[in-house]
């Protein structure tokens, strides 16, 4: 998140706000927050089952919070075995 919009939401009271609404859309498994490289950073793990849902999630907090967003897309064991069954069957 960038610091100066961040520290804009927390002082206009919205920081809560915008964050319980990205996890609302998100439903995440998981969500850790900490800082990297002095910046406010959030790790959320979540299941993205649409792509074109990558705008809905991410644009209000590029707009709120002018945030640097980095998605990784990762499986678990069971989408691993499933994607090797399907390369050795390809």
């Amino acid at each position: 998140m960038d610091t100066e919009k961040a520290n804009e939401a927390i002082r206009d009271d919205r920081l809560d706000a915008i964050l319980g609404s990205f996890m609302d859309r998100v439903r995440p498994e998981a969500a850790y927050f900490g800082a990297i490289d002095g910046m406010r950073t959030a790790f959320v793990v979540f299941d993205l089952e649409d792509p074109s849902r990558v705008p809905v999630i991410c644009e209000p907090l590029f707009m709120e919070l002018n945030a640097k967003i980095t998605m990784i897309p990762v499986m678990n064991g069971d989408d691993v075995r499933t994607g090797v069954q399907r390369f050795l069957s390809s």
